[in-house]
């Protein structure tokens, strides 16, 4: 008797170590790791919070920030490298590189803005950002890429909230840093230099390719996280409003920074439901195969898709070896999988590269420059904080959205994503014209309009490339669109906002009868620091809008057609693969049956 009531708990133990293991080596736990990783990777999004602690401590003028400014979404967008190296080595190990990254670039600015070290020269400091701000790339070419990979019939729906998770980031860490460093503004520097990294690094057996078998409930699982992810939103937002109106305590702070915390683990709770769930299939399975949805795969195929000589799908094509440079000029069809240099020299990604680098460049220009544009405009300090919170809030809302309607109303009505992209663009100007002529309170509502477009323009543009050139070297293709963000950040930025503002800084201060003494920062006051730069920004992003037109005009027959056909298709010579599963969780038996289409 005693021994029968002692082997419930032990069948019970035996339950649960098989889901865990189940839940850890399965395809949803991937998505939630990289949710956790995705959630601390938008340090660059955060420059405009801790770039007067820059600019103070080092004596720089609105020039000087913009050039490091530069330099940050230099290295935040020049990922071809992490691309390349995602090509040759499994995903572990890009990860490990941008947390090596990560923790030197952040940290030794920390040193440099603390005192701590002699102060750099210039460009020390912009070797240390751009290497500190290059690890975002890293960590979302190992996990997002991954990710899309895996679940190539949901792209649009894994791009959009994967970059949303990173559009929240911002206020996500600022959560944290109040209950971790209170108003010590330059420890968030240390906090976004250690923080990443160590996510990263506790995580990096757990990311890596699988087959991509589109799961029956697949769609409904991403809404579920939607949903998790839609309410952390709304409790941020929330946070936001109330600090600002409320004096909050470091141990309130903590509070709060445990509710988000919680909201951020909670997708685990999907993922060990959708894990129990298959387990339960498995053991169906067992007595009556029949209801249960055989997955194919290629009887030789490898988990990495980078290693075996099949489409992303799983298909075997026929295999034509052709070095790298022979028929640059002689692309597949759309949708095909494009080599690396035909996709780089075809006229659709130069146009693409263009319109986003004018929409990309100018909403960019305005989330760095949002301390510089509050101050100047004359609101509170608590005020900026809120801009950029509500930056980062409506920066996920925009990825989300782009993600998951622009694949809706594509799959529903055959609306190309090309046309969102372009309606984007147009929105986008309407928060540089409250910018450029300092609409009373205009920039809370600028910050909502700026954050959400520049959200789903990302989502949107590496959507568009994946369906455009195909998956095989998606990773280096999605780096080589975020090329497009340092070149119209340098232009509408450096050499337009900085030089702008630095101008209109020294004329008020030549009319006041002084002189600028040396090492000593321009500050400049009124609407009119911004105003011209922003009309230009405004004019830019139109232009891209146009461009953009283009696009839309070669690619919407291919947008009427099935873009995903090529995922749903059996071909000849694929095996049929189920796991027999024992009711203890273990596998005991395999069965393979051949079938061909």
């Amino acid at each position: 008797m005693v021994a029968a009531n002692g082997g419930v708990p032990h069948r019970s133990m035996a339950f649960i170590k098989s889901l865990t293991i189940q839940v850890i080596t399965g395809h949803w736990f991937v998505v939630f790791v990289s949710f956790l990783i995705m959630a601390a990777s938008g340090a660059t999004y955060m420059f405009g919070l801790y770039s007067p602690d820059i600019k103070t401590s080092l004596g720089y003028d609105q020039s000087t920030l913009n050039l490091l400014s530069f330099f940050k979404d230099l290295g935040g967008n020049l990922g071809v490298i992490s691309g390349l190296v995602n090509e040759i080595t499994p995903p572990w190990v890009v990860l490990a590189m941008g947390s090596v990254l990560n923790f030197f670039g952040y940290f030794m600015i920390w040193l440099a803005v603390t005192g701590k070290i002699k102060k750099p020269q210039l460009w020390n400091m912009c070797f240390y950002i751009c290497i500190g701000a290059n690890s975002q790339s890293f960590s979302n070419t190992g996990s997002l890429v991954t990710c899309v990979k895996n679940f190539p019939q949901s792209r649009g729906v894994v791009l959009g909230i994967l970059k949303g998770y990173v559009g929240l980031s911002g206020a996500i860490i600022t959560q944290l840093y109040f209950a971790f460093y209170y108003n010590d503004t330059k420890a968030l520097i240390l906090l976004i230099a250690w923080l990443p990294a160590a996510i990263s690094f506790v995580f990096l057996q757990t990311i890596r390719y699988m087959k991509p078998v589109k799961q029956p409930n697949e769609l409904s699982v991403f809404y579920k996280f939607l949903y998790i992810s839609l309410g952390l939103a709304g409790f941020l937002l929330v946070m936001i409003i109330v600090q600002k109106k409320i004096y909050f305590t470091q141990s309130e702070y903590g509070v709060s920074a445990a509710v988000v915390l919680f909201l951020l683990f909670l997708p685990l709770a999907v993922v060990f439901g959708e894990q129990f769930k298959i387990q339960q299939s498995q053991k169906l399975a067992f007595f009556d195969p029949s209801p249960v949805k055989i997955a194919t795969e290629a009887e030789n195929g490898n988990d990495n898709p980078n290693s075996r000589s099949l489409s992303t799908s799983g298909v075997p094509k026929e295999v034509v070896e052709t070095k790298s440079w022979q028929n640059i000029f002689s692309p597949p069809e759309r949708g095909e999988d494009y080599t690396i240099l035909q996709a780089l020299f075809s006229i659709d990604m130069i146009i693409l590269f263009v319109a986003t680098t004018c929409g990309v460049g100018g909403t960019l220009t305005a989330i760095d420059n949002l301390g510089q544009i509050g101050t100047s405009l004359g609101y509170p300090k608590t005020s900026i904080s809120t801009f950029v919170s509500l930056v980062s809030i409506w920066n996920y809302l925009g990825r989300v959205f782009s993600g998951f309607v622009s694949e809706h109303i594509l799959t529903k009505y055959k609306f190309p994503r090309t046309v969102m992209l372009t309606l984007t663009l147009l929105l986008s100007c309407v928060g540089h014209i409250l910018i450029a002529f300092d609409v009373p309170n205009g920039l809370y509502a600028a910050s909502v309009i700026i954050g959400f477009c520049f959200g789903a323009q990302w989502s949107l543009v590496f959507a568009i490339i994946s369906e455009l050139f195909g998956l095989k070297y998606y990773a280096t293709l999605y780096n080589f669109g975020g090329v497009a963000s340092p070149i119209g950040l340098y232009v509408l930025n450096v050499r337009v906002t900085g030089h702008l503002y630095d101008k209109e800084a020294m004329r008020q201060l030549v009319a006041s009868g002084f002189k600028r003494k040396v090492g000593q920062e321009l500050n400049c006051v009124g609407a009119s620091c911004f105003k011209l730069s922003f009309i230009i920004i405004t004019a830019v992003t139109i232009f891209g809008a146009i461009v953009s037109l283009i696009l839309v005009a070669r690619t919407i027959k291919f947008y009427k057609g099935d873009i995903y056909k090529r995922y749903k298709e059996p071909s000849e010579g694929t095996t049929v693969e189920m796991a027999v599963v024992h009711n203890s969780g273990e596998r005991v038996e395999e069965l393979k049956v051949g079938m061909r289409s």
